[in-house]
């Protein structure tokens, strides 16, 4: 059997988000011309900590033709409208970095230098004052409607979100297999993966193979040695404790919080029926009992669980395909969920697969182009987030002093100070996040640039105060007609 074989059966190796989003894809999108086939074991819990997402999971959902009513309330998912960063630029700072747009653009520059130009001439006004999503954030509202759209994501609880697409896909005729992994064996010709064993003795043999199985990488490293791109030295944190609390009252905030500790940062995200809590945090400045009391004592609610302790090492695998494996969520990386891009990352590899799908048989052309993409996709957030830990002016622990000190990829360091200088920013190809979303960071956490585009001094200052003053009065005018984010909740998704 050569690598040019048709690949007519596909097996993924695990449950958990990443397993039933990519069965869920592929029964929907490919399934009349391929079979596949899901294997997860009871025994085996799934980290199950990345609630929250970024606005690209809706076209996700589209393309699968999931109601957002349905899913929402059986995953008692809630609306989010960005990340509220406290601490991070200084300890008694915080601004938001939201999913929408800030202010207008022009040909020449950003809304940025037109904002910094209204600043020297005395027009006074915040930077998020002009951005929409930021504004309903802060003032607990959400709605939309053809008339007044606004970007948003959501959280949702993972459990139950990889139980809605294991239903969603069974009906599609995914088929589930339930046993534990115990051998991956390999073609002896090629090195290829030809089948899995498991426990109870049965092989299942298969075309191609998704590794969902975590951390541990059963097949694309256990057993293709596909090699790690160990990145701790930029992202020095290397471990999480995460636990659940009940819900403290009806207001659901419509943003997740990411507050910045001495050693790392906490996050709370909210769902309808309770909320996430986590710390993540570096060991060495940290111990896993110190870090447990600091949760617990910080969260408010009752707790659901007890903390429960993850450790992890930052990095990507050097392929994300090797042969005829994919390695899709934990078992391709892992970038902490700072910015919430796990299940983005999850959702990209799987179109991505989609579009350069092996039908005729593996190619080298296809395994190169997706790994091209993907290491420019993950560099790139990796770069966003590390950005966070490098634009600080905190001094006051052993760790930041450290991240403020520490260097950085040469792509992340041209990012920050071209902005520095020129008050320019300009996204790669595989950047996720627009130029709104690298500005609100900078900009929240301080970074302020030396100058900006002399464009924005074409206005008059009359025509200048009409434009950025008609901004801030229209979005007060569209959030006069939002109601609280609960009670668009209470009656469009209650679960």
């Amino acid at each position: 059997m050569s690598s040019l074989s048709p690949v007519k059966h596909v097996v993924i190796a695990g449950g958990g988000t990443a397993g039933w989003m990519a069965c869920a894809a592929i029964a929907k999108l490919v399934g009349k011309q391929v079979k596949v086939t899901l294997i997860e074991s009871d025994d085996i819990g799934t980290v199950g900590v990345g609630e929250a997402t970024i606005p690209p999971i809706r076209t996700f959902h589209k393309l699968l033709g999931i109601n957002e009513q349905s899913f929402m309330r059986r995953t008692s998912a809630t609306f989010k409208l960005g990340i509220q960063f406290k601490h991070w630029g200084q300890t008694d700072s915080d601004y938001i970095h939201s999913f929408g747009a800030t202010g207008r653009e022009c040909w020449a520059g950003e809304f940025h230098h037109f904002w910094m130009q209204g600043l020297q001439q005395g027009i006074e006004g915040d930077f998020g004052s002009y951005c929409y999503e930021l504004q309903a954030a802060k003032a607990g509202k959400f709605g939309f409607s053809k008339q007044n759209p606004i970007n948003y994501a959501y959280h949702l609880d993972a459990t139950r979100y990889a139980m809605f697409l294991r239903e969603f896909a069974t009906e599609l005729g995914a088929k589930r297999q339930e046993g534990k992994i115990v051998a991956v064996n390999k073609r002896t010709n090629d090195g290829y993966i030809e089948s899995i064993t498991l426990a109870n003795g049965n092989i299942i043999i298969a075309d191609f193979f998704i590794d969902c199985t975590g951390f541990s990488g059963l097949l694309i490293e256990k057993a293709l040695h596909t090699g790690y791109d160990d990145w701790s030295h930029m992202l020095p944190c290397d471990s999480a404790v995460a636990m659940q609390t009940e819900a403290t009252d009806h207001t659901v905030l419509p943003y997740t919080i990411a507050t910045a500790h001495d050693s790392g940062w906490q996050w709370r995200i909210p769902l309808q029926h309770r909320v996430g809590n986590g710390l993540v945090y570096c060991s060495q400045y940290q111990a896993d009992q110190q870090a447990i009391d600091t949760l617990t004592g910080s969260v408010a609610g009752t707790a659901i669980n007890e903390p429960r302790v993850i450790k992890f090492k930052t990095g990507r695998r050097r392929k994300g395909w090797n042969k005829n494996c994919l390695a899709l969520g934990l078992a391709s990386g892992f970038v902490e969920p700072l910015e919430s891009t796990s299940i983005h990352l999850i959702m990209s590899g799987i179109v991505r697969f989609l579009r350069l799908f092996p039908f005729q048989g593996i190619t080298h052309q296809a395994i190169d182009e997706y790994n091209k993409q993907l290491q420019s996709e993950i560099e790139n957030i990796r770069d966003f987030i590390v950005l966070h830990y490098k634009v600080t002016q905190r001094q006051d622990s052993a760790f930041w002093r450290h991240c403020s000190a520490m260097e950085v990829p040469e792509s992340l360091q041209h990012k920050i100070d071209l902005f520095k200088e020129t008050g320019r920013v300009f996204l790669d190809d595989g950047d996720i996040f627009r130029v709104d979303s690298w500005t609100q960071v900078m900009l929240g956490q301080g970074l302020m640039p030396k100058q900006h585009h002399l464009i924005a001094d074409m206005l008059s200052e009359q025509e200048l105060e009409k434009l950025l003053n008609g901004i801030k009065r229209q979005i007060q005018q569209r959030l006069e007609t939002l109601p609280a984010h609960h009670q668009f909740i209470e009656q469009y998704c209650a679960s």
